[in-house]
């Protein structure tokens, strides 16, 4: 199991960095790698993010290092998005079937957890999120008929979306760790507009479903000075409670959106309208 660490920074300091420098410490590139499972550890709010692609072979989420523990989940939960083929992911001596779009919540304290692609020629890819948690909640599968759906937004402003909430309080108890996907609309292309920022907690976005040789415009940075990273399909980025969190892609494409922090409010925002933003 591949791990990456990443520490926290000033918003005074991001203001200095150039491009790259901005890419090395938000940006996650490389998520999906055959038969290996990858986490980005960051120290906003402990938040781990990577993902899991079993092909041939059979995934054991191993227990690392940094988190001082006999079992990956002895004091964490993991919230998990399959964006690739049918999955069987054994946990805690149950076994569950992930299809595509399709969620499972991993509560503290579950172990011998084990990914697996049901058709090799379709392998699983599994988008993960880890948070710390204080209490344990009943491991869950979730799909979209149990979520909670709202459309949003509208043509004229280029941001007709599905709001697909999955692993969030009013669907499923959880201690801090939130997920969701948004799917645009043909046509559509903003996501997250107006921009917001939530001191109470930081969010990583993961673009998927982006069609071949287009991209996305990921802006970040507090409102008043705003900075921006081009993304591929598949990858994720790192955005702290400071920064806001939106994109515009030459193509509409399909986000999962996934946070952690103080509190489980959905709502909490400090809401920035477009003319406001620099």
């Amino acid at each position: 199991m591949k791990t990456e660490l990443r520490y926290a920074a000033h918003p005074n300091d991001v203001k200095n960095w150039d491009t790259a420098r901005l890419r090395k410490e938000f940006l996650i590139e490389n998520i999906f790698i055959p038969d290996e499972i990858t986490f980005v550890y960051s120290m906003y709010d402990r938040y781990m993010a990577g993902g899991a692609m079993p092909v041939r072979n059979t995934l054991v989420l191993e227990t690392i290092d940094e988190l001082k523990a006999e079992n990956f989940l002895d004091r964490r939960e993991m919230g998990i998005i399959n964006v690739g083929g049918d999955a069987e992911i054994h946990a805690s001596g149950e076994i569950y079937k992930i299809g595509f779009k399709e969620a499972l919540y991993l509560g503290k304290g579950a172990h011998d957890v084990v990914f697996k692609s049901v058709d090799t020629l379709k392998p699983a890819k599994l988008y993960l999120n880890s948070a710390p948690a204080h209490h344990t909640y009943p491991s869950r599968k979730v799909t979209l008929a149990d979520a909670e759906i709202v459309v949003m937004g509208n043509m004229e402003s280029s941001n007709h979306r599905t709001v697909n909430k999955l692993l969030v309080n009013s669907v499923i108890e959880t201690c801090q760790l939130q997920m969701g996907m948004t799917e645009l609309k043909t046509g559509s292309v903003w996501n997250t507009m107006p921009v917001h920022t939530h001191n109470r907690r930081m969010e990583t976005y993961f673009y998927f479903e982006l069609p071949d040789k287009q991209t996305i415009c990921h802006f970040m940075g507090e409102p008043d000075e705003t900075r921006h990273i081009w993304m591929k399909n598949e990858q994720a980025v790192l955005s702290p409670s400071w920064s806001i969190h939106s994109a515009a892609g030459t193509s509409n494409y399909t986000f999962i959106w996934g946070m952690a922090g103080e509190n489980l409010d959905y709502g909490d925002m400090d809401i920035r309208q477009p003319d406001t933003i620099k």
